[in-house]
């Protein structure tokens, strides 16, 4: 049975940059591999809130790190043309010697497209799109010259030198579980495929899915590491567990957050629900936190869960 790694979801809703290198450090120093933030323009549901543009912040927290991974689950394809990306992707996994992680979707609030006159669309415009982008993209990773004709994007004779230093690329996220438009993007592009913790519910299932996609297109399943997302809430002792409990439901109530599928408990509890998950495919878990309980919650997982898990 194999320990998966871990990695640490924080939504950098901060109005200054110092705290958000501090969970950084922080992550970096208690051993988790890789750090995530989100993409959107502004905080999801709460405009007035300070936040931080995502790609801006990643690439400081990479200038400020030596050894962490950084990245977005996932980059929103409609934000920025896939050429500018790949060559953003690429100077960022060179100046960082090879520390990106590079996730990538179709977009999730119409809202925040509709404000800023960007394009929407329904949901097969965007895996159209996302399908063509990740085209351009895989391609300047691997070739010092790129060419495209599709529906949404034309590009010709795009040069990308210097290429990446991870090989064969910086790794490729992509989220999600839908059958009949995420599935066949994770199963032709993705290194990592990550379910949401809306999907943790029924990953099995879409992991079933998957392979299916798999055998159709002749790639081997096992070449795609699978990762989930799920709520991470750590209470020191029992006294404290009913707090820590009633805080988790407080702030990751709703439905798609599945906190009955995350990691909440003393740390006796999360071991035993991390050993449940090891036998399970599972190559990474990135634990959702809030900005104000991440600190905390690293420090208690370094010192209280992780030595305790196998391996």
């Amino acid at each position: 049975m194999s320990v998966p790694e871990f990695g640490i979801y924080v939504p950098q809703m901060v109005s200054e940059y110092q705290p958000l290198l501090d969970l950084a450090k922080t992550a970096e120093r208690t051993g988790f591999t890789n750090f995530w933030l989100f993409d959107h323009l502004w905080s999801p549901g709460l405009p007035e809130h300070p936040a931080l543009e995502a790609w801006t912040a990643a690439t400081a927290l990479l200038a400020g790190t030596t050894t962490l991974r950084v990245g977005a689950l996932v980059l929103c394809n409609n934000f920025r043309h896939p050429v500018v990306l790949g060559r953003m992707a690429t100077s960022l996994d060179v100046i960082s010697g090879g520390r990106l992680e590079f996730g990538l979707g179709s977009g999730s609030i119409p809202g925040e497209h509709q404000q800023t006159g960007l394009p929407w669309g329904s949901a097969g415009e965007r895996a159209e799109r996302l399908g063509e982008a990740l085209e351009i993209i895989t391609s300047m990773f691997a070739r010092e010259r790129t060419s495209f004709e599709g529906k949404h994007y034309q590009v010709s004779d795009i040069a990308n030198v210097p290429g990446p230093i991870q090989r064969p690329r910086p790794p490729i996220h992509i989220g999600g579980t839908g059958p009949k438009y995420t599935l066949p993007l994770v199963a032709r592009y993705a290194d990592v495929w990550n379910v949401p913790t809306y999907g943790l519910r029924g990953r099995r299932r879409s992991a079933e899915l998957l392979d299916a996609e798999c055998a159709r297109i002749d790639r081997d399943p096992a070449s795609i590491r699978r990762s989930h997302q799920a709520i991470l809430a750590i209470a020191e002792n029992e006294r404290k567990l009913p707090e820590v409990q009633a805080r988790a439901r407080q702030h990751y109530g709703a439905e798609a957050f599945a906190l009955d599928e995350g990691y909440v408990g003393t740390p006796a509890m999360v071991v035993d629900r991390l050993a449940e998950h090891a036998g399970q495919g599972i190559d990474s878990v990135i634990f959702m936190t809030g900005a104000k309980q991440a600190a905390a919650t690293m420090e208690l997982f370094a010192a209280e869960v992780r030595p305790h898990l196998p391996g």
